[in-house]
């Protein structure tokens, strides 16, 4: 499911970056709506608090079912699942040795 990958984003978070989490949590949706025109992204890997965004109440949910459609694998780490008691509305749980693979074969891995 994951192996030959030439980009991969990382989500760690619920927003981009580590200032105001409204700041951080609008901007990562406008970055998931442009992210479309980047090429080769074939999979975007959540784990620890971002895991929350593959779950049924995400505020970028629309965003990540859009990139899904489009062939994007979205992949929430299943350990991180548990923790945090999310079930996943979109997307494929991965574990974590999965997830080593996709970065160690990746062309590119963007963390955001």
């Amino acid at each position: 499911m994951l192996f030959g990958m030439k980009t991969i984003v990382i989500l760690n978070r619920a927003q981009m970056g580590h200032g105001a989490p409204e700041l951080g949590e609008r901007i990562l949706k406008t970055f998931l709506q442009k992210s479309i025109a980047l090429q080769d992204l074939d999979s975007i890997v959540l784990f620890n608090k971002g895991v929350k965004l593959t779950g049924a109440e995400s505020p970028v949910r629309g965003e990540l079912a859009m990139l899904e459609e489009n062939g994007v694998d979205l992949v929430p780490c299943g350990t991180c699942l548990d923790f945090y008691g999310v079930e996943p509305a979109i997307g494929s749980v991965g574990s974590m040795d999965e997830i080593i693979r996709a970065i160690q074969s990746a062309e590119k891995v963007i963390t955001l």
